[in-house]
Parts: C-alpha cells; sequence; structure tokens
C-alpha cells in the first residue's frame, strides 16, 4: 500500500543582510515552505528571496506567522486579545501574498509559528482568532496545525481545509501535545529514531509518548526543523526514508 505525506520546513528565518542559509538545498527535499513573515524573524527582503527560490523547485509556499518577538524568536508567550492576534494574523499572512503575488505564484497555506503555535494548540480563543483571520484574507488557504489540536478544529469550524501536523523530533505528551522545549526530553536528537517515528506515524497513525503509553493522531504533514546545524542531512534522509518506505512525499493541497 502506498502513502502520501506532506513534508513541510520553516525557512526565511534569517535576514537580508544574511544568507538563506540550507534553505535552498533543503527546498530540494521537501513539498511545503513555512515562510517567516516578519515578526518573529526575516524581513522583505529575505521573504522575496524564499518565495522566489520555492517557486522555482515547485515548492508549495505558506505564511509562517508569529508573535511580534524577533529577540525571542517567537518562543516566548503573550497574553493578547483576540482581536490582536487576528489583527497579526491577517498583516503578516497579507505581507507574504503580496510577495507570492509579485512573483507569480499562489499561496497553499498558513502555519502559525511557535508560541503562537503551541497556544493555538490548546487555547480555543486563540485558534478561533487565526482559523478566522485566515479565512476571511482568503477562504481557499489550508490551515497547519497540530494533529487532534484545538487549531484544527477551528479551522474544520469556520470551513477552511486542514492539515493535522506531526513532528518525528519531538515527544509527545499523553494528551498527544508536544513536550515543552524547556523541559528534559523534548527533542528527538537520533536522525533513526525521529525516521522510525515518522513512518509509524504515517502508516499506523501512533506515536510513543514520554510516559509509554501510545497516542492516535493523524499524520498529513511532517515538520523537518531547518534551523539545525544537520538540517539539510536530517531532510535529505527523512525524504529518502519514507520513498523506502513506500510513503511519498506530496503536496498537501493533492491530499486534502
Amino acid at each position: 500500500m502506498t502513502f502520501k505525506v506532506d513534508l513541510n520546513c520553516d525557512m526565511g528565518e534569517s535576514f537580508g543582510v544574511y544568507k538563506l542559509g540550507q534553505d535552498e538545498e533543503i527546498l530540494d527535499y521537501v513539498t511545503s515552505a513555512n515562510i517567516a513573515c516578519g515578526f518573529h524573524a526575516g524581513d522583505p527582503a529575505t521573504m522575496r528571496k524564499t518565495v522566489r527560490l520555492a517557486l522555482e523547485k515547485d515548492v508549495a509556499i505558506g505564511a509562517h506567522p508569529g508573535f511580534q518577538d524577533l529577540p525571542g524568536f517567537g518562543r516566548r508567550n503573550f497574553q493578547l486579545p483576540a482581536q490582536e492576534i487576528y489583527d497579526l494574523i491577517v498583516y503578516q499572512v497579507g505581507a507574504l501574498s503580496g510577495f507570492v503575488a509579485a512573483e507569480g505564484g499562489l499561496m497553499q497555506h498558513v502555519k502559525a509559528h511557535g508560541a503562537l503555535y503551541n497556544t493555538a494548540a490548546r487555547d480555543p480563543l486563540y485558534a478561533e482568532a487565526i482559523a478566522e483571520a485566515v479565512y476571511d484574507v482568503n477562504p481557499a488557504l489550508i490551515l497547519f496545525g497540530l494533529a487532534g489540536s484545538e487549531l484544527i478544529a477551528a479551522g474544520k469550524k469556520v470551513g477552511l481545509r486542514t492539515v493535522s501536523e506531526v513532528f518525528s523530533d519531538r515527544s509527545y505528551q499523553a494528551d498527544g501535545s508536544l513536550t515543552p522545549r524547556s523541559e528534559p526530553h523534548a527533542l528527538i536528537t537520533s536522525p533513526n529514531e525521529a525516521i522510525d517515528r515518522a513512518i509509524r506515524m504515517v502508516r499506523e497513525g501512533k506515536v510513543m509518548t514520554t510516559a509509554g503509553t501510545e497516542v492516535s493522531l493523524k499524520a498529513d504533514t511532517i515538520c523537518i526543523h531547518g534551523d539545525g546545524i544537520n538540517a539539510l542531512a536530517v531532510a535529505e534522509k527523512i525524504a529518502k526514508s519514507l520513498q523506502e518506505a513506500g510513503i511519498v512525499p506530496t503536496k498537501v493541497s493533492e491530499i486534502v
């Protein structure tokens, strides 16, 4: 039996005066690129360059909005009212949409970043504000969210197509949430273990938790983090290993 899964990677998280790191090479192994919109990382020049590269390599483009938090890389929590969450999503998605249109492309999806993503996974108010903002900007956009999270529920509620995301290099709690990065064993550092987990999540819809129990989840897309030292090697290895296991990397627009 052949399975399909999207491989997504967070990109454009540098700045115009610097190079794009490994982004250009990683684009050879992923099917979706989540491009930073300037709030947690990135700037106009980097957005333009990353959009252009993704289009050249036929990789689907998504906006990657986060909290306005350059010093903390969007990983610090901010308590904001729903209207402010809505506004920051509209602002950032709109900014990237402009670059995509200028390059003659179409945007596929939106995936929130860092603390905003994690908060929306468990907080219905945050999730609904994000989903409503995405829908109001463009109801054809696909909303990425942690499998089984409030964000997936909110996206479906407003009428968006949703994509359930899993992480092969992060450990899971018994409730299906990700282990906070501040806690021990939050990251899966062994590439082979991460690959084994990815294959099982796609083929069986299950993952082992830190408590030693299993949770069921839907795996439409797998996140590959692009900011690690070995990110390129990991991306290449995961893409090839999935194909060897009969799992075909496929854009989510062709899956959902």
